[in-house]
This record gives structure tokens, C-alpha cells and sequence, in this order.
């Protein structure tokens, strides 16, 4: 087992959310049990739109991208958070921690612009649906797609260049469970304030107007519910809608939260515990809130469930 003193000079050393403590064993367990729900439930999510054809359409396949990026997110983050705490190795080198801070960013970054090209595809469904095979083609969702993974990486590749070239000549202990851009700037020993004011700019291009999207599109949606006149197709919508935003805002808010303050007003404990909503919580919500409630989705999975029981019943025929 390495000791501190046995490391590298070169390398961090991430102090971690846990201690090794009972409590914190019980806690351990329950991120644990969250990381298998997340990949479990995303992974049948896109195997269950690859395999059904009536899946292929414009909002699922926006999913299956959701999908895979909630999947990146808890796989770069888990396993070496879980990996230090039983084995109390918790250093990463600086290429280490330079790779996750750019997957992180990237796929943080992509969450963000996809939510809002969800919330526009719902819009036009819903507002426009006589215009939505036009407006919502194959093309166009293959260019929305690509210009989301393309902007989330140059942003990522952008700020993590920035990140890992700040010289950092005092302590290499970042008060985290995973390279998170803040608390490396803590680490600086030089002026950080336009660095931090480039993460507010880039913050307000990648939150808040891709969130004003969203909810702009959600309230012209309700607007379009609350004209039917069947109380019950209401009652759904209004529940749908409100469910989706819930999801949405514990995101977004803890991204707000992380990116866009001062590093003077960052608290490593808040920042710990606010991380995990984006990098555990919604991931494991997502193929919940958006496709498990969803009926098509339902009818697929009986209709997979029911084929595999035939199988099997065949087998031992």
C-alpha cells in the first residue's frame, strides 16, 4: 500500500468524500448501489432503443445519447473514488487527473446542451406537430448531436489545458473525490481571477441559456396542455413536465452552483456533496424520470422480457 511519502512529488492526492468509518461504509454501499442502478438501468435504456424499431425516433434517440453520457459520467468518477477508499491509494498523477477532468467537462458540458435540444424536440412535438418530421429529421438530429459533443469537448479541452498548466508549488491534497476544476484552482499558487471569469462566461453560454431554453420551451408546453380540454391528459402532462424539471434543475442548479461561483464562496464539503448530484443522482434518475415511467418504453421491455420467457420455455422443450 503507498504511503503518502511514497509518492510521487508530481502527483494529487484526493482526500475524498469518505472516511473510513462505519457510517461512512453504510454511505459507501448506498453510492455503490446507486453506480449499479445507473449503469444498469442506462445500459437496458439504449439496448432496449437499439433492438425495437418503434423506438427509433427523434426523442429516443436524444435518450440513448443522454443514456451514454450518464454512463461515461458515473464510470469516471466511481471506481477510483471506491478504489481509494478500500485500498486508502488515493493519489492520481497529473495525466489521471487532467483525463478526468476533461471527461468530466465534456460530459457535463454535453448533458447540458442535449437537455435543451430535449426540451426543443418535446416543444415541437407537442406545439408543432405537424412540422416536427421536418423540423426534427434525421439530418437535423444528427447535426444537433454532433454540435453538442463537439462544442462539450472543445469547452472541456479549453479549460483542461488551462487547468493542468497553472502551476501549483504548495500542497497537491485537492479536498475532493474526483479532479474537479474549483478545487484545483484552490490548489494555485498564482491569480486565478480571469480564469474564473472565463468559467463564468463559458458557464453562462453552457447553463444558463441552454436552461432558459428549457424552460421557456416547458412553459410554452403547459401553456399547449393546459388548452386540452380532458382533465386526465392535464393531470398527466402537468405530472410529466413537472417530474422532467425536477430532474433538470437538481442538475443544473448543482452545476450553477459548482461553476459559476467565486472560488473565495466555495466550501469543499458543499462542493463534495453538491457533485454528487450530477455525477451519481441524475444519472441514476434520468432513465427513470424519461423513459422507465414511459409507456412505449414499458411495451418494449414486456415485449423483450416476453420473448426471452418463450426462449427459454423453447429451450427446455
Amino acid at each position: 500500500m503507498k504511503s503518502r511519502n511514497e509518492t510521487s512529488s508530481a502527483d494529487f492526492i484526493l482526500l475524498g468524500l469518505l472516511s473510513r468509518t462505519n457510517a461512512h461504509m453504510f454511505f459507501l454501499a448506498l453510492i455503490l448501489l446507486a453506480f449499479i442502478s445507473a449503469l444498469s438501468g442506462n445500459v437496458l435504456l439504449i439496448f432496449l432503443i437499439q433492438v425495437d424499431s418503434s423506438l427509433h425516433t427523434p426523442m429516443y434517440f436524444f435518450l440513448s445519447q443522454l443514456a451514454l453520457m450518464d454512463i461515461c459520467q458515473t464510470l469516471i468518477v466511481v471506481p477510483k473514488m471506491a478504489v481509494g477508499f478500500q485500498t486508502s491509494d488515493n493519489t492520481i498523477s497529473p495525466v489521471g487527473c487532467g483525463a478526468q477532468i476533461f471527461l468530466v467537462l465534456t460530459m457535463g458540458a454535453s448533458e447540458c446542451l442535449l437537455l435543451a435540444v430535449m426540451a426543443y424536440d418535446r416543444y415541437v412535438a407537442i406545439c408543432n406537430p405537424l412540422q416536427y418530421p421536418v423540423l426534427l429529421s434525421r439530418k437535423v438530429c444528427l447535426g444537433l448531436t454532433s454540435g453538442v459533443w463537439i462544442g462539450a469537448t472543445t469547452d472541456a479541452l479549453i479549460f483542461t489545458a488551462s487547468t493542468m498548466h497553472l502551476p501549483y508549488c504548495g500542497s497537491k491534497e485537492i479536498n475532493h473525490f474526483f479532479c474537479e476544476v474549483p478545487a484545483l484552482l484552490k490548489l494555485s499558487c498564482s491569480d486565478t481571477s480571469r480564469y474564473e471569469m472565463l468559467l463564468f462566461v463559458t458557464g453562462t453560454v453552457l447553463l444558463l441559456i441552454p436552461s432558459s431554453i428549457i424552460l421557456a420551451s416547458y412553459a410554452l408546453i403547459l401553456a399547449a396542455v393546459l388548452r386540452i380540454k380532458s382533465a386526465r391528459g392535464q393531470q398527466k402532462a402537468l405530472a410529466t413536465c413537472s417530474s422532467h424539471l425536477t430532474v433538470v434543475g437538481m442538475f443544473y442548479g448543482a452545476a450553477i452552483f459548482t461553476y459559476m461561483r467565486p472560488s473565495s464562496y466555495h466550501s469543499p464539503e458543499e462542493d463534495k456533496i453538491v457533485s454528487l448530484f450530477y455525477t451519481i443522482v441524475t444519472p441514476v434518475l434520468n432513465p427513470l424520470i424519461y423513459s422507465l415511467r414511459n409507456k412505449d418504453v414499458l411495451g418494449s421491455l414486456r415485449k423483450l422480457f416476453g420473448r426471452a420467457v418463450r426462449n427459454f420455455y423453447r429451450e427446455w422443450e
